[in-house]
């Protein structure tokens, strides 16, 4: 009976201890949103220091950007592989960052790869993509447009624009795909409405050729503009070139569009253009 007893505090007192360190990672990572990177560490740091893999990778992303500690890349490194050896897909995947730019180790593609891959196994969407990317221009690995293609599309289901903007130009290409510019504009028009600026860009291209979609000067007016606000430079004299092309009217319906959209909603479409 002793027995039992005792192995149901020490039950408990996991259970408390693991919920007390969710709530200081948590209040972690509401000062951390908040701008006082001092109070986040300062809450972070006696858990990584206790080897919870979350914490190690939290302070590793801080060294890494230098909010609240003095930028140095060789500890973000170390605190990284604390929680990648742990299994932390954040960490490997910045683990793997860290790889590829050289920042803190020597540079190695080869290492890029095999932490990216150890991430994107696990479902992490950002590592998928940057997986996909080494596949696409053969860094750390040999070329293989098929692997790109597979790996963006993971990471594209997952909501990832820019892994919708480089399986869209993939299919644009026909990149390890059959080339197909109507799904290509169903994948930049996926990135655009996140407010990707490159996205928006491409799409507009689209309407301004007619590639995957009927020809619209309006829309690619508004996309163009759209494109240009979120810093996408190349789209102002693309812009000025259409507006020379379209009647008063048709600048006027394209202005009030562009007003009238926020990312997180449908971009416009050919029926939204008509009177």
């Amino acid at each position: 009976m002793y027995k039992r007893i005792a192995i149901a505090l020490v039950v408990m007192l996991i259970c408390l201890s693991g919920h007390a360190n969710a709530d200081q990672l948590d209040d972690g990572l509401k000062a951390l949103n908040a701008g006082d990177y001092k109070k986040a560490i300062d809450l972070w740091r006696p858990l990584a220091d206790q080897g919870l893999g979350t914490a190690q990778s939290r302070l590793g992303f801080m060294y890494m950007n230098g909010h609240g500690v003095q930028q140095d890349y060789k500890e973000a490194v170390s605190w990284y592989r604390k929680a990648a050896d742990q299994g932390d897909a954040d960490a490997q995947n910045n683990l793997g960052v860290l790889y590829y730019n050289g920042q803190g180790v020597t540079q190695d593609h080869k290492e890029a790869v095999s932490w990216y891959r150890k991430a994107a196994d696990q479902g992490h969407a950002r590592a998928q993509y940057n997986l996909g990317w080494m596949y696409k221009h053969g860094q750390g690995t040999p070329q293989d447009y098929k692997e790109a293609v597979n790996w963006y599309s993971k990471a594209a289901e997952l909501g990832y624009a820019g892994a919708q903007l480089n399986l869209g130009l993939m299919n644009e290409n026909g990149q390890g795909v059959p080339q197909d510019d109507a799904e290509a504009v169903i994948l930049y028009r996926k990135a655009a409405e996140q407010g990707y600026a490159s996205a928006l860009y491409n799409l507009g291209i689209s309407y301004y050729k007619g590639q995957g979609v009927p020809q619209n000067n309006i829309l690619a007016y508004v996309l163009f503009s759209l494109a240009a606000v979120s810093g996408e430079d190349k789209a102002i004299n693309i812009r000025e070139s259409i507006q020379a092309e379209m009647t008063p009217e048709e600048i006027e319906k394209g202005q009030e569009l562009a007003a009238g959209w926020k990312p997180g909603k449908p971009l416009p479409k050919s029926k939204d253009t008509k009177e």
